[in-house]
């Protein structure tokens, strides 16, 4: 075990790292080290996000999995059980404030962040080139979005980065009893987001493809794919358990075309506008540092597996342009290693300042794209004065603001007003009054914002939500959210208009008729298998 740890740990003997190890020990020279500015940068993209999570409301999906954090299982209809383990952790230890569930977060961005530049400073970068990958990944606007809110997201670059830097220590050591941690970090990961399985198969594809593929002959990486499978097969047993609900939900999103088709070029655009356009020449500098860089050759397999988890994603009928993000920051540090020795050379100094600060310019211009700096209406004021409007995700119809922020708004007065239709009850009929929701968002808005306001947690159909069931309910009372009249009419013999929603930053697909519903025509018990929504 020893042994392992210092392979993690130790430096190989890299020229380019030898200005690292100089041994001054004066203050100065110890915080201007690589690692000490990697680390400063660090911290600030800590405290961006812990300023920005305070503005707007909850995004739909933290209420989900703060409701999932409510009911811990080894599965979840549309995700595995880690995110909910670790939103129940924030709200044991720090309550349910945005802050709070949000933090978790913020700190995987500022890990993300160290990563980088520890590969960076693996592959040989010094100085420059380990800050360079900070940089990048600091001003991503993917990575800003994705490291704003509690999400699986917020940690798939992350573990993405760490197996790949436990990939280069076993390059680089050639102790391959290093290959039980990538198993490890691949596991864990496997339990937050079924993503990993694209870098896997790259990083599989790319020991095929090198002279690395002789380490298939060795144990130590049939124990790392033996340790994953350990760790992932309590969620494989619960998918067997429940008929892989998972493949399921994405053939029906597959069906019903919710997201927005993309051409190639479409895709490879939103991909660099993620990233931002002034980071591009370094990932095309990370890939040719893979793959004709005398010494960065000797880890093409990763260059390969960025290759190739890219074909996989952009060629899926599901698959979507931040997918790629994770596989980020291993390519800024590759491009910040062979950018640094590119700019190094005489005359070209000047291009290392200047291309910062073009990173840090872009950054800023696209900072308030990607996290709620400004109010919706300086936003709304910005975004148009620069023709910055982010692209859409899915076909759902827009308001003001794009997805990813009207989803931040309206749930507390959904169920402000549920709760004031629920209290005008007789007092005899509330206890028998179910709360349907048509989306885990407004489910999850009455589990979180309802309990002040003294109402029941809500039943839904969406997710797996339906696998919680419609409880004790007979459908004798209920009050029913975002379904159209038409179609309560074919279950209940009274429908009756109570209220209504819509904030003017919210979906318009949050703008609804909240009714009021009696005299069921078939018990909710009975009808409940027929209306699961997985999609």
């Amino acid at each position: 075990m020893n042994t392992q740890l210092t392979g993690l740990a130790m430096e190989d003997a890299v020229p380019q790292v030898a200005a690292d190890a100089a041994p001054d020990v004066s203050l100065w020279s110890r915080s201007t080290t690589g690692p000490a500015i990697v680390a400063y940068i660090a911290l600030f993209k800590l405290a961006i996000h812990l300023y920005a999570a305070r503005f707007y409301g909850y995004f739909g999906d933290e209420l989900y999995f703060m409701a999932c954090s409510r009911h811990l299982a080894w599965g979840y209809v549309d995700q595995p059980p880690l995110i909910a383990l670790i939103v129940r952790i924030e709200r044991l230890l720090f309550g349910d404030s945005l802050q709070s569930i949000r933090l978790a977060a913020a700190l995987a961005g500022a890990g993300t962040v160290l990563l980088a530049g520890w590969i960076a400073r693996e592959l040989g970068g010094r100085r420059f080139g380990q800050a360079l990958a900070a940089v990048a990944v600091l001003v991503a606007g993917v990575s800003l979005a994705m490291n704003h809110y509690i999400s699986m997201n917020a940690f798939e670059p992350l573990a993405w980065a760490g197996c790949a830097l436990i990939l280069i220590r076993i390059i680089k050591t050639r102790n391959q009893k290093l290959w039980p941690w990538f198993g490890l970090v691949a596991g864990i990961a496997l339990e937050n987001k079924y993503g990993i399985v694209f870098f896997a198969t790259g990083v599989v594809a790319g020991l095929l493809l090198t002279e690395h593929r002789s380490m298939f002959l060795k144990p130590w990486i049939w124990l790392g794919g033996l340790l994953t499978f350990l760790i992932f097969l309590p969620n494989l047993l619960w998918n067997i358990q429940h008929h892989f609900p998972f493949f399921e939900l994405l053939a029906n999103i597959r069906h019903n075309g919710r997201n927005v088709p993309l051409t190639q070029l479409q895709f490879l655009g939103q991909i660099a506008m993620h990233m931002l356009p002034t980071s591009v020449p370094l990932v095309l500098a990370g890939l040719w540092f893979f793959f004709a860089d005398p010494y960065g050759k000797r880890f093409r397999v990763l260059g390969w597996a960025s290759l190739v988890l890219l074909a996989f994603i952009m060629f899926s009928a599901n698959g979507r342009p931040y997918y790629v993000a994770p596989a980020y920051p291993m390519l800024f540090g590759a491009g910040g290693v062979a950018l640094e020795a590119w700019f190094s050379r005489r005359g070209l100094q000047w291009l290392k300042p200047v291309y910062v600060s073009l990173l840090l310019l872009t950054g800023a211009i696209g900072a308030p794209m990607a996290i709620p700096v400004l109010s919706p209406t300086n936003y709304i004021r910005y975004s148009q004065g620069l023709h910055l409007v982010p692209p859409p995700i899915e076909t759902d119809k827009l308001g003001p603001l794009p997805q990813f922020y009207a989803d931040m708004f309206g749930w507390e007065d959904t169920a402000v007003e549920v709760a004031r239709i629920y209290n005008s009850l007789p007092p005899d009929v509330r206890p028998k009054t179910a709360i349907f929701s048509n989306t885990y968002g407004q489910a999850g808005a009455i589990d979180l914002f309802g309990q002040k306001l003294g109402l029941p947690a809500a039943i839904s159909n969406h997710q797996t939500y339906f696998l919680w069931g419609p409880r004790e309910y007979t459908g004798e009372s209920v009050i029913v959210l975002g379904v159209r009249r038409q179609e309560l009419e074919q279950y209940f013999n009274s429908v009756e208009p109570a209220g209504h929603v819509g904030h003017p930053y919210s979906m318009p697909n949050e703008h609804f008729t909240i009714y009021y519903c009696r005299q069921p025509k078939i018990s909710l018990q009975q009808l409940w298998p027929t209306i699961k929504k997985w999609s």
